[in-house]
């Protein structure tokens, strides 16, 4: 399809302009973020928008990032854009695909791994994780799960709109201090949350996401897979493993990402001596919808709902 695509772009600018081609103007500045937290992120930067800022949100129909498939439409508009935001993990080979081929010299890119640099992290194997050990870790690609990153990263894009927009530079830096006093004053909740913890340790009946949050706050893990993992059946030996440390630990609850089943949760739970506890949902923004952006879903908001979930966890 990526392959597709770009011999279809190549055509089109073989035939006349690419603002031509795809409806484009010289009055609009084109910005793409591919998941939802940049997409906010770039919304609250532009604030008010005074550089008439149209923002397109890729995966905009909660589709899981893992397994997104860019459509034609999704590699014109990355190859022609202002500016692109990505993540720029293994998720996002796709994107280098369509960036090869830009037909915007001045296009903008930032990917957010290279933003990051050796603050990036590897996923990790834990005690009882299911897979083979000798499997190469990858790039964690959830860095948007720290509110730490996100200062890093918004500022990044505030750059970058900036160098689009150079004459409304000043608006959009003024937008982001505010955005980042928001992000510190709920680093700040999360920070007195932790520290009147009473429990330590959260885990997970599901892929584990969250490695950038729980490092940010000092929090111990257990998980049946991977943040990247495609899998979705827990052998017996992952399950006893997972029942026992919520035995020996006696957490109150079991955690799942948003969108599971919770068949790995409930089974946990039904192995352990209790079988009492609550499975409680962690939201790792990977399939918010722009209908739900539009509707008032908010990085901070989400954010905050998962403070609220770790309080109950950690209780």
């Amino acid at each position: 399809m990526v392959c597709l695509a770009i011999c279809l772009l190549t055509s089109l600018c073989a035939c006349g302009g690419a603002e031509e081609k795809v409806g484009k103007d010289d009055e609009t500045l084109h910005i793409v973020t591919t998941i939802f937290p940049e997409y906010d992120w770039t919304r609250n930067i532009l604030g008010e928008n005074p550089g008439n800022a149209e923002v397109t949100l890729l995966l905009d129909s909660g589709v899981d990032p893992h397994s997104f498939q860019a459509t034609t439409k999704d590699i014109l508009d990355v190859s022609t854009c202002d500016l692109f935001v990505y993540v720029g993990g293994e998720s996002d080979e796709w994107a280098e695909d369509a960036l090869a081929e830009a037909v915007n010299p001045d296009m903008v890119v930032i990917n957010l791994l290279e933003v990051l640099g050796d603050q990036a992290k590897t996923e990790e194997r834990t005690e009882g994780m299911q897979g083979r050990a000798e499997e190469e870790p990858e790039l964690d690609e959830h860095v948007w799960l720290s509110l730490r990153n996100a200062e890093v990263l918004c500022g990044s894009i505030e750059e970058g709109i900036a160098e689009i927009d150079p004459e409304h530079a000043d608006i959009y830096e003024e937008n982001l201090e505010d955005y980042l006093g928001k992000l510190d004053d709920l680093d700040q909740e999360y920070i007195q949350a932790m520290s009147d913890a009473p429990v330590m340790t959260v885990l997970f009946g599901d892929r584990f996401p969250f490695r950038y949050l729980t490092e940010d706050y000092g929090l111990s893990y257990y998980a049946a897979f991977p943040g990247c993992s495609a899998e979705t059946e827990a052998s017996f030996q992952t399950i006893r493993f997972l029942a026992g440390k919520l035995d020996k630990l006696r957490l109150p609850c079991v955690l799942t990402i948003e969108g599971s089943d919770k068949k790995i949760a409930e089974t946990i739970i039904q192995n352990t001596e209790s079988r009492d506890q609550e499975i409680l949902v962690l939201d790792s923004m990977q399939s918010v919808t722009l209908e739900e952006a539009e509707e008032g879903a908010s990085y901070i908001g989400i954010m905050k709902e998962n403070l609220a979930t770790l309080q109950k966890a950690l209780r």
